[in-house]
């Protein structure tokens, strides 16, 4: 009787380590290029976290703004009330320079409140803030364990007419360019799967938003496998700019209830009451006259530098289109 245990010869664990090296190198997650002070700085969170019973959600800002100027009149207040601990990235140059710079910043924001809460993390962003997580998805996978929803507020995830009109002139800023219909940046984003893992995304957007256009007819906003919601799909009459994306109480409902339930978004489970509302619970309306804003541009000023004549190169881990 053979005595010898199956897969105990030496030749079977070399000819298994040839097998499954190459794949585990294919799938290794590029480096991280910027400073990690900076990228420490970036995030900022709550003290504590004191909410177990929902994920933590970070907060990702949009074009020319910072994380105070686009949320500390709206979900900075209303999701830590709703029970959520909610955190912000600051992303580098208010989100004008290189997108591809700035989706490192939410690479690392994502691996440390994962590692500080032991859970999985919801992302919110608003206009360009939806292309970082996605960019920081498709390109650092060991993301998608520690993510679950993707929530993304009037973003040009196939571009915007609005940049590519700007693009003679020349676009003002790498970032602009990059959001242009048929940009490099873009064309690589959306090549293949538009929502890798097991993430749940959900692309929110309005018929009246006049900087993400088009809106109606294959609009740029619409992502394949993710919950795509017009707002006046669920509520015909309501009037939502591009910033009022940010404060409506239709729009706050729907990503509470992607963050709360399995899945996206699902317009069948929101109240339709909403409709009749204005905005959503704790925002501020007079955090700007109250110098709020003011301030930040004070601390904070918009970099001075001259307009981008061509669009960023793409980084050296982007493969070729298709592979």
């Amino acid at each position: 009787m053979d005595s010898r245990r199956r897969g105990s010869h030496p030749g079977t664990w070399v000819a298994v380590l040839l097998l499954w090296t190459p794949p585990l190198l294919a799938q290794s997650d590029p480096p991280l290029r910027t400073d990690p002070l900076e990228r420490e700085t970036a995030l900022r969170c709550p003290e504590g976290f004191a909410h177990p019973e929902h994920e933590p959600v970070l907060l990702v800002h949009g074009t020319g703004v910072t994380p105070d100027e686009n949320w500390g009149w709206n979900y900075l207040g209303a999701l830590p009330a709703a029970g959520f601990d909610t955190c912000t990235v600051k992303l580098p140059r208010r989100a004008l320079g290189d997108i591809q710079v700035a989706a490192e910043f939410v690479v690392h924001a994502v691996r440390r409140i994962h590692a500080m809460t032991g859970r999985k993390v919801d992302i919110l962003g608003h206009s360009q803030g939806g292309l970082e997580p996605r960019w920081a998805l498709k390109y650092w996978p060991d993301l998608r364990a520690m993510v679950d929803d993707v929530v993304t507020l009037g973003t040009p995830h196939h571009g915007t007419v609005v940049a590519s009109l700007f693009a003679p002139l020349p676009c003002a800023s790498p970032a602009c360019l990059q959001m242009r219909v048929g940009s490099d940046f873009l064309r690589t984003l959306n090549d293949g799967d538009e929502t890798p893992g097991e993430v749940s995304y959900t692309s929110i957007y309005s018929a009246q938003d006049t900087l993400v256009q088009p809106s109606f007819w294959r609009a740029t906003a619409r992502l394949e496998g993710a919950a795509n919601i017009r707002i006046q799909d669920v509520c015909p009459l309501r009037y939502v700019s591009h910033v009022g994306l940010a404060w409506d109480s239709v729009v706050f409902e729907m990503v509470v209830d992607a963050f709360t339930r399995p899945g996206g978004t699902d317009p069948g489970r929101l109240s339709g009451a909403n409709c009749w509302s204005v905005v959503s619970s704790h925002v501020d309306p007079l955090y700007a006259l109250r110098g709020a804003v003011w301030a930040e541009e004070v601390r904070n000023p918009p970099p001075v530098s001259l307009p981008a004549l061509w669009e960023p190169a793409l980084a050296s881990y982007v493969g070729a289109p298709g592979s």
